[in-house]
């Protein structure tokens, strides 16, 4: 059982990382040992000595609660099945801040496109969603058009009519479900007595 543990612990990439800093603390305090590693073996601690002495190092720092609450701990790692992206970083800073308008258009684009939907249900019109959709495909063409290094943009423009008709469905639901819950509403007054009507409008004044 401890041969088991002893190999789950050394898989941990936690303990990895303790143990390369532990390795270069100890060569920081004993600088001299690793010039004698290489020219002569004798009086030198063994493998197995600076293994333990390394457990025993991460033992400590692990009961310590040095390992405790590190970013990213327990959680699984994102965006695996993603293609490399080398401005990663400037759109992951993006996305944490909410930030509009910085970094390319390929980035800018794609952070637009993933909060559209939302843009066009507040719009007042379908004249309104029209101009919202045809703004963001053209502007998905200017980009493509314009070859100015960084990566590719990659956000598909949107059928309008299309996404009209969709609009439309959300916006008949909305008022389905607003429908419904005024009726609720009323047929719930009705059935209350009138002391519970009084208090049920005393109640919506103090709200």
């Amino acid at each position: 059982m401890d041969d088991v543990a002893g190999k789950k612990n050394r898989s941990d990439p936690r303990l990895n990382v303790a143990r390369y800093q532990v390795d270069q603390l100890a060569g920081i305090r004993n600088p001299e040992r690793d010039d004698d590693d290489d020219t002569n073996t004798a009086g030198q601690s063994s493998m197995d000595q600076r293994a333990q002495f390394v457990e025993i190092s991460i033992a400590q720092a692990m009961r310590r609660g040095d390992f405790d609450n590190l970013p990213g701990a327990g959680k699984p790692l994102t965006n695996l099945h993603e293609i490399h992206d080398p401005n990663w970083w400037i759109r992951k800073k993006i996305e944490r801040e909410s930030l509009t308008g910085l970094g390319p258009p390929a980035l800018t684009l794609r952070t637009e496109d993933a909060t559209l939907d939302q843009r066009l249900d507040a719009a007042p019109s379908e004249g309104a969603v029209r101009e919202l959709l045809e703004d963001f495909n053209l502007r998905i063409i200017e980009a493509r058009r314009q070859l100015q290094g960084g990566p590719p943009v990659v956000t598909p423009v949107r059928d309008v009519d299309a996404e009209l008709s969709a609009w439309r469905a959300r916006r008949e639901e909305r008022y389905r479900v607003a429908a419904e819950a005024r009726e609720r509403e009323a047929a719930e007054r009705a059935a209350m007595t009138w002391r519970e009507r009084r208090r049920h409008r005393r109640a919506s004044r103090t709200d």
